[in-house]
């Protein structure tokens, strides 16, 4: 394990000294009141005393927090698929990815509560800068992502993560969970990028890279929020994208969507997980396609099962006819629901602003456009 030291999250034999570390720090003391409202300091004390796993935390104390955070900020948390897992199996989770934190939180409390196997999970290494979020990371299990690297650092980063998720998968029995694609996206419109699958090959010793694919147990997630919390958040990215501008993120930008994420009302969410991949890999291993078309052949694999299992909340039909100017949808929504959306709209981004309003719409029909895309 010591060549996976700069990017592995603790080990078991490290959560109690790391919790001992950082229970004092005021955003962690602040996470357990929250967590925990009804006790006092010294039983709270107590719990983290009895943490002597990752597993011990994220069920002791991790589990009841998000259970927390969506009594107070959602309507309903509904998951699907997940019978189709095997108890004791672990599974490369590869998923849309609309927020920092809550997405990957949800989904090992789906998996938690079905008994299966909780995931390690994926993060850009700039959104864990502070100490006591890269401590609650480790605690979680995070793994590092390293940003910001030259090409030749870039791939041998890569390497060590494609081979510690192997070791992960395959060594351990530990379920992974990766984003499609490098960051969350903004804009609704979700698409594997091939980098991604190219980085997890890299740990490859199968003659056709599609064997090596199946042994991983890849299982596609789709992600769907009513309501995201941090879409104001994402606006000036978008807009900077449209006007073709560079976009730099301000300092606290980050941290300030881990909170609004976490915090900001969502409505109702839904995980769905689909079918593990398998005879579509055999597809795309005999088709006979060069190396480089396989692999966006396998992307678009991964992609068409996100879209086809979305959730579309009336945010989304809603989105997509004020978009296009359409009453498509009119049966998928009430009054109520119109009103309130539009209220949203409004305030996030104004009457006047017809790009942000068009990027603020896009982002929530975009889900239903890529649905269309494969119901047809």
């Amino acid at each position: 394990m010591d060549s996976y030291k700069e990017i592995r999250p603790y080990l078991d034999s490290e959560v109690n000294g790391a919790l001992k570390e950082y229970k004092d720090h005021p955003m962690i003391r602040a996470l357990l009141h929250f967590t925990f409202p009804d006790k006092t300091q010294e039983e709270i004390e107590g719990v983290l005393d009895s943490c002597h796993s990752v597993n011990d935390f994220q069920a002791k104390v991790i589990y009841q927090s998000v259970r927390n955070v969506l009594e107070k900020s959602s309507e309903g948390f509904f998951t699907t698929g997940f019978e189709k897992l095997k108890s004791g199996t672990s599974y490369l989770f590869i998923s849309n990815h609309r927020d920092i934190v809550m997405d990957t939180s949800l989904l090992n409390v789906a998996l938690m509560e079905n008994n299966l196997v909780m995931t390690a999970s994926a993060i850009g290494d700039n959104l864990v800068h502070k100490p006591f979020l890269l401590a609650l990371s480790k605690l979680v299990r995070n793994f590092l992502i390293q940003r910001g690297l030259s090409p030749r650092e870039m791939l041998e980063s890569s390497r060590k993560v494609s081979g510690y998720i192997k070791h992960l998968l395959q060594e351990e029995g530990r379920s992974v969970w990766i984003a499609q694609r490098e960051g969350r996206t903004k804009d609704g419109n979700d698409r594997t990028q091939q980098g991604v699958l190219k980085m997890l090959a890299l740990a490859s010793d199968e003659k056709e890279i599609m064997d090596y694919f199946k042994k991983l147990r890849i299982a596609p997630v789709s992600i769907s929020y009513e309501y995201d919390p941090t879409d104001l958040l994402k606006m000036p990215e978008l807009l900077a994208r449209h006007y073709d501008m560079e976009y730099v993120k301000t300092s606290n930008e980050d941290f300030n969507s881990i909170l609004k994420g976490a915090l900001g009302q969502k409505k109702r969410i839904c995980i769905n997980v689909g079918d593990v991949l398998d005879a579509e890999l055999d597809e795309i291993r005999n088709s006979g396609e060069p190396v480089n078309r396989q692999f966006q052949m396998l992307a678009d694999r991964i992609d068409k099962q996100i879209h086809k299992n979305y959730r579309l909340w009336p945010t989304n039909y809603l989105a997509y006819d004020l978009l296009h100017g359409t009453g498509t949808f009119a049966d998928k929504y009430n009054e109520k629901e119109k009103r309130q959306f539009e209220r949203r709209l409004e305030r996030r981004v104004g009457k006047e602003n017809e790009v942000a309003r068009k990027n603020f719409l896009s982002m929530y029909a975009n889900p239903v456009v890529n649905r269309m895309e494969h119901d047809r």
